[in-house]
C-alpha cells in the first residue's frame, strides 16, 4: 500500500516540459542570431553540408574504382580517378576540419549569453521571487544546465547540427535507394521507426524517473558529507552517531540499487528489442542484394554501392530518430531555463510608471493597514501596520529579534509587497511604480552586506568609471573610515577580496560596516535606512558613530533599524514593534517617562552595559 502510493506520489511529481522541441530549438537559434552570433548558425549547416559531402565521397570511392577496374579501363583513367577521390576527401576534410574549429567559440559564447541572462534574473527578479521554491528550484537546475560545455544550452548545436546532416544524408540516400526497390525502403524504415518507439519509451521512463534518482543520489551524498564533515565531527564522536549513519547509508545505497536494477532491466529489454530489429532488417536488405546479383541485375561494383548504402540509410534513419530523442532529452533542460528567465514577475518594471527620484527633495511615505506573511508562514509577521515617515524624519524601529523590523524596512523599501493594505509614496501605491525606480529613492546599510572584489573608490562608488573622487573622500570622511585608507600604500585604490585578489586588503568588521556606510551616503538617495549600522562596532566607536548620525542623515529622510536602544536618543521619533504590530511610539524620552516595554528593554540593555563596563576594569 505504501509503495503504490509513493510510486502513485512519484508519477505526479513528474514535470510536464513548458515548452516543445521545436519552441526550444527555435529559442537557441534566435538566441544565436539576436546575441550577435549569427556564425554559429551559418557554420553548423556548413558542417552538417561537409559531412554528407564525405560520406557519399566514401560511399561512392570503391564502387566507382572497382566500376573502371570491372570495364578495363586504362592505368591513366584508375590513376585519375583515384587522384580526384583523393583531392576531393582531402579538400573536404579540411573544410569540415575549418568548420567545425570555428563554430565551437560561437556555442561557447552563446551558452555565456545564456549565463548573462539568468544571472540579470537572478540579480534583477522581484525579491519575493527569492523565497519562492518553484523558482529556487529552477534556478538551481537552470545553473546545472550551463555548468560545462556538455551542457544543453552547448551541446544542443552539436544535435542540431548531427539531426541536419542525418536528414540531408537521408535525402540523398532515399534517392539512391529508391531506383531498386521501393518495398525495401519501407522495410527499412518500419523496423527502423519501430526501434524509435522503444528508444522512445525509454527515453520518457528515463525522464519520468530521473527525479527520483536524483533524490536518491542527493541523500547518499548527503549521508556521505555529513559522515566527513568537520561541523559535525564532535557530535558524531560524542553521541557515537558513526554507526546510525552508516545503517542510514546502507537502507540509501538498497534503495538507490533496486532503482538501478529496475533501470537496467528497462534498457536491457530495449536494446534486446533493437537488436532482433536490426538484424531482420540487414538480413531482408542483403539477401535482396544477393539475390540481384545472381540474377545479374546488379553488377559487383553496384552491389557494393548499394551494399555500403543500405547501412548508410539505415545509419541516417537510426541517426535522424536517434537526434530527435537526444534533441527531446536537451529540450527539457533548455525548458527548464526558459521557465527560469521567464518566471513571472509580481512586481512592475518596465511597464510601471517611472520616478525621477531627487536627492534634494523630501518624501513622504507611508503604510494603510498593512500586513504580511512570508509564505508558508502559519501566522503574519506584521499585522495592520499604520506609519507614517515624514519628509526629513528620522526615524527609529526598535523590537526584539525576530519581531519584524527588517520585514517592516523590506515592505518599505519595496521588496516585499504586503498581503493587505498599501505602502504609498507621496500619497501614490508604490505597486503602480517601476519598482526598480522606486530603490533608486533608497540608500541603505544592511546588516548582511555586500563587499565586491575591487578597489575601495569602486566599492564606495559602485561603479568602475566616472568616479567623484571628491564625493568618495567626503562620503568616507563621514564614515570615519579616512585615516584608515589614507594610511594605505595605494590609498583608495586599494584592492578588497582575497577570493579574486592576493594582496587584497583585510578590513575588519567594523570597518567594512563604515565603508558600506560610505556607499550608501555616495548614492545620496532622498532615503537612508540603516540597519543595525553599529553592530560589528566596539562601544567607543559605536558613540562616535551615533554623534556623527545627525550629519550624515542631513536633509534626508531616514530609518534607523537597532536593537541598542541607546542609539535612538537621535531620532525624531522611535516606534517599538511588538506583537507584529506597533506597541510604542514617542521620542526617547517620551518613551522612558511613558514606563513600558521600551523604557524595561532599555534599563535592561543600560544594566548590561554598566556591568560590562566594571567587569572591563576589574580586568
Amino acid at each position: 500500500m505504501v509503495k503504490e502510493k509513493t510510486q502513485k506520489a512519484k508519477k505526479e511529481k513528474a514535470p510536464k516540459p513548458k515548452y516543445n522541441m521545436a519552441q526550444n530549438s527555435w529559442f537557441m537559434i534566435k538566441l544565436a542570431w539576436t546575441s550577435g552570433e549569427k556564425k554559429v548558425i551559418v557554420l553548423s549547416l556548413l558542417s552538417a553540408l561537409t559531412a554528407v559531402a564525405l560520406n557519399l565521397i566514401n560511399l561512392y570511392v570503391s564502387p566507382t574504382i572497382l566500376s573502371v577496374v570491372e570495364r578495363k579501363a586504362s592505368v591513366t583513367e584508375l590513376i585519375v580517378t583515384i587522384v580526384v577521390f583523393v583531392a576531393a576527401l582531402m579538400l573536404v576534410s579540411a573544410a569540415s576540419s575549418y568548420v567545425n574549429t570555428n563554430t565551437l567559440y560561437g556555442r561557447i559564447s552563446t551558452r555565456c549569453e545564456i549565463i548573462t541572462l539568468l544571472n540579470k534574473k537572478a540579480a534583477t527578479t522581484s525579491y519575493p521571487n527569492l523565497y519562492d521554491e518553484k523558482f529556487k528550484e529552477l534556478r538551481t537546475k537552470s545553473q546545472d544546465t550551463i555548468n560545462s560545455n556538455r551542457a544543453a544550452t552547448e551541446a544542443i548545436w552539436t544535435t542540431l547540427t548531427d539531426l541536419t546532416t542525418n536528414i540531408i544524408g537521408f535525402v540523398f540516400y532515399i534517392i539512391l535507394m529508391s531506383s531498386i526497390q521501393p518495398l525495401l525502403l519501407v522495410a527499412i524504415l518500419v523496423t527502423t521507426v519501430i526501434s524509435y518507439f522503444v528508444s522512445n519509451h525509454l527515453n520518457k521512463w528515463g525522464y519520468r524517473h530521473r527525479e527520483e534518482e536524483v533524490e536518491h543520489v542527493t541523500h547518499l551524498f548527503y549521508l556521505d558529507r555529513r559522515s566527513s564533515g568537520l561541523d559535525v565531527a564532535k557530535d558524531i564522536r560524542i553521541f557515537g552517531l558513526r554507526s546510525w549513519i552508516n545503517e542510514l547509508y546502507e537502507k540509501g545505497m538498497v534503495a538507490y540499487t533496486a532503482f538501478q536494477s529496475k533501470a537496467q532491466g528497462v534498457y536491457l529489454w530495449a536494446r534486446i528489442v533493437d537488436l532482433v530489429l536490426t538484424f531482420l532488417r540487414n538480413a531482408i536488405a542483403y539477401a535482396y542484394l544477393i539475390g540481384l546479383v545472381i540474377g545479374n541485375e546488379l553488377s559487383v561494383s553496384e552491389f557494393l554501392l548499394f551494399f555500403s548504402a543500405v547501412g548508410g540509410f539505415t545509419a541516417w534513419v537510426s541517426g535522424i530518430l536517434g537526434g530527435f530523442n537526444t534533441l527531446h532529452t536537451q529540450s527539457l533542460d533548455i525548458s527548464t531555463v526558459r521557465e527560469c528567465l521567464e518566471y513571472p514577475e509580481p512586481f512592475k518594471f518596465e511597464d510601471g510608471e517611472p520616478i525621477e527620484a531627487e536627492a534634494d527633495r523630501l518624501y513622504e511615505i507611508r503604510l494603510e493597514n498593512v500586513s504580511y506573511r512570508y509564505p508558508g508562514a502559519d501566522k503574519d509577521t506584521l499585522t495592520n501596520i499604520n506609519l507614517t515617515l515624514h519628509p526629513g524624519e528620522k526615524l527609529a524601529v526598535v523590537g526584539l529579534n525576530g519581531a519584524g523590523k527588517t520585514t517592516l524596512i523590506k515592505l518599505i523599501c519595496g521588496f516585499l509587497d504586503p498581503i493587505e493594505g498599501r505602502v504609498l509614496l507621496d500619497g501614490k501605491d508604490i505597486r503602480n511604480y517601476n519598482r526598480r525606480d522606486y530603490y533608486k529613492m533608497f540608500s541603505a546599510v544592511f546588516q548582511e552586506f555586500s563587499l565586491l572584489a575591487g578597489t575601495i573608490a569602486t566599492n564606495v562608488a559602485q561603479d568602475s568609471v566616472g568616479i567623484d573622487m571628491e564625493r568618495v573622500v567626503d562620503c568616507v570622511e563621514k564614515a570615519g573610515l579616512r585615516k584608515k585608507i589614507e594610511s594605505l600604500k595605494n590609498g583608495y585604490e586599494t584592492y578588497l577580496n582575497r577570493e579574486v585578489f592576493e594582496e587584497a586588503m583585510l578590513l575588519s568588521g567594523g570597518e567594512t560596516q563604515r565603508l558600506m556606510l560610505a556607499r550608501a551616503l555616495y548614492k545620496n538617495a532622498p532615503f537612508i535606512v540603516l540597519d543595525e549600522p553599529t553592530a560589528a562596532l566596539d562601544p567607543i566607536a559605536e558613540s562616535e558613530m551615533y554623534q556623527k548620525y545627525n550629519e550624515m542623515t542631513s536633509g534626508k529622510s531616514s530609518i534607523y533599524i537597532s536593537h541598542r536602544l541607546a542609539s535612538t536618543r537621535f531620532c525624531d521619533r522611535i516606534i517599538m514593534i511588538a506583537d507584529g504590530g506597533i506597541g510604542e511610539e514617542g521620542t526617547h524620552e517620551e518613551l522612558l517617562k511613558a514606563g513600558g516595554k521600551y523604557a524595561e528593554l532599555f534599563e535592561v540593555q543600560s544594566k548590561y552595559y554598566k556591568e560590562g563596563e566594571v567587569e572591563n576594569e576589574e580586568n
